[in-house]
């Protein structure tokens, strides 16, 4: 996948973008727009989404730091990017954003549970004590899928915007 220097320029911009706004919405804990971006971007580019996706996490590992917590972010964005992949790309208008909203939600009921065994293999926690770490995060996963879901409304006018862009330069 060569990339342009226009693509490493937009994606360097998007995946700058999704950190920009989880640091904006980090005043309210779990609620952020993370999985709609890694939606639309997905919807529009494609494989090629990976690159402001991985941008992201990259940024969020140099601000934040490289640590324990930061390890599930190198695959815990590619499990929402694959279930994106696996839509058909010609789903019927009518359903396209309650699937948007439904995978971004699913993702975020999840986020714990995928996010687990990285946890487990680093503290050297056993089943019983991941499933334990998992239950105990469950009320901020619920607070996760729900604000998921409601900001997935997002997800459709953030792909228009981006098909919009998408046609005019190539154009120029």
């Amino acid at each position: 996948m060569k990339l342009s220097v226009r693509e490493m320029t937009i994606f360097a911009m998007l995946g700058t973008l999704m950190y920009a706004t989880k640091v904006i919405m980090e005043v309210v804990p779990n609620v952020h727009l993370l999985g709609v971006f890694t939606v639309a971007y997905t919807v529009v580019y494609r494989k090629k989404a990976l690159y402001p996706i991985y941008i992201y996490v990259l940024i969020n590992g140099f601000f934040a730091g490289f640590a324990a917590w930061w390890i599930p972010y190198l695959y815990i964005w590619t499990v929402l990017w694959g279930a994106v992949m696996l839509l058909p790309r010609n789903m019927p208008e009518k359903i396209r954003p309650v699937v948007y909203m439904l995978v971004c939600a699913a993702h975020g009921f999840l986020f714990g549970t995928l996010y687990a065994p990285a946890q487990a293999i680093l503290f050297g926690l056993n089943f019983n004590q991941m499933i334990a770490w998992i239950a105990a995060g469950l009320p901020w996963d619920i607070i996760h899928g729900i604000s998921n879901f409601f900001c997935g409304v997002l997800i459709v006018p953030i792909i228009s915007v981006l098909q919009r862009a998408e046609r005019f330069t190539a154009k120029s």
